[in-house]
C-alpha cells in the first residue's frame, strides 16, 4: 500500500477558498479507481493538506500526474505556496475487513 501526503500552506485570506477547492478535488478523485481512499484535512489555520492511499505505485503515479495534480499547480501561488509533497510506504497497518 502507498499514500501521499501532501500539505499546503494557505495564502493570507484565501482560506474559504482553499476549502471550496478541496471540495472540488473530491470529486476529481471519485474517477480515479487506484485512489481508495483520499482525505482534504486542515492542520491549522491557514495549512491544509490532501492524504491519498494507493494500492501500489503505478496507482499513486496515475495520481500524481493526473487531474488533481494538474489543478494544484494552476492554484499553486494563487491560494497557497508550493505544496510539499511526501511519497510514504505503508510498513504496517489495521484496516476494515
Amino acid at each position: 500500500m502507498c499514500l501521499t501526503s501532501v500539505v499546503h500552506l494557505t495564502l493570507p485570506g484565501k482560506e474559504d477558498e482553499v476549502q471550496e477547492f478541496l471540495g472540488i478535488g473530491r470529486g476529481i478523485v471519485e474517477e480515479e479507481p487506484a485512489t481508495v481512499a483520499w482525505f482534504a484535512i486542515r492542520l491549522g489555520p491557514s495549512s491544509f493538506g490532501i492524504f491519498d492511499v494507493f494500492p501500489d505505485d503505478a496507482g499513486r503515479d496515475a495520481h500524481l500526474s493526473g487531474a488533481v495534480a494538474t489543478a494544484l499547480g494552476e492554484q499553486t501561488g494563487k491560494l497557497f505556496s508550493e505544496p510539499t509533497i511526501e511519497k510514504l510506504d505503508v510498513l504496517a497497518s489495521k484496516l476494515p475487513a
